[in-house]
């Protein structure tokens, strides 16, 4: 089934304290960003590759374009927040079928988990990849517990996330007219009364935010390399 993704890879990544875009980061010699695009170039059921970007990006990723004749991918302007780089991306999109917003910094996102997601969205419109909490959640006024939270009804939010694209691009122009900055791509569909549907993933799907993050990527690879 068909569909088209949004890398929004225009982040400077200040937690990551590296200095440069985190994605631009060597991950066993590559550039996180190349780990995470390879999926999705490697899959034919997707069309087309939008990646969101600085400026000042702008020449290395036009260099492995050049090199890679990588004829999926669109370059996208990024905006100031996360949520604008998206909509700029949704501007050059093709405006019909389902589309997929992930993070340039999830390198490990499975291939079945995709075709669930787009299948989903399919049917319901909207759709995120998500995996149960597994530690206990407390709820706090500054640092004293108010309230343990019972976790079985709770998900930790990844990405992919997939949409009608007519959903998103409405979802996307309310809140730039409201002003309203959400979380995620999904918390935009949400505010329009639409359900969204869970695609449970699975735990190696991390986000690369932090140094220690790299130490958890390299035993992913590691772990899938003897499987």
């Amino acid at each position: 089934m068909n569909y088209q993704v949004i890398i929004p890879a225009a982040g400077l990544g200040k937690r990551m304290g590296a200095g440069i875009n985190k994605l631009l980061l060597k991950l066993e010699d590559r550039p996180i960003i190349l780990h995470t695009l390879d999926t999705f170039i490697q899959d034919p059921d997707c069309q087309k590759i939008i990646v969101v970007i600085n400026e000042s990006d702008q020449h290395f990723f036009e260099d492995h374009l050049q090199k890679h004749q990588w004829e999926k991918i669109t370059l996208a302007k990024g905006g100031e927040e996360r949520q604008y780089s998206v909509l700029n991306g949704l501007e050059v999109a093709d405006p019909e079928g389902v589309i997929l917003v992930h993070d340039g910094a999830r390198p490990f996102v499975q291939k079945a988990v995709i075709a669930q997601l787009v299948q989903s969205a399919v049917q319901s419109g909207a759709a995120i990849a998500a995996v149960p909490v597994k530690d206990t959640i407390k709820k706090t006024e500054g640092l004293h517990v108010v309230e343990t939270i019972n976790r079985s009804s709770l998900w930790q939010v990844q990405t992919p996330q997939a949409f009608r694209f007519s959903l998103l691009y409405q979802a996307h122009k309310q809140a730039k007219k409201d002003q309203f900055l959400g979380t995620d791509d999904s918390s935009l569909v949400e505010r329009l009364g639409h359900s969204v549907q869970i695609v449970q993933s699975d735990y190696d799907n991390i986000k690369l935010t932090t140094p220690e993050d790299l130490f958890f990527a390299k035993a992913i690879m590691e772990k899938r390399l003897k499987i």
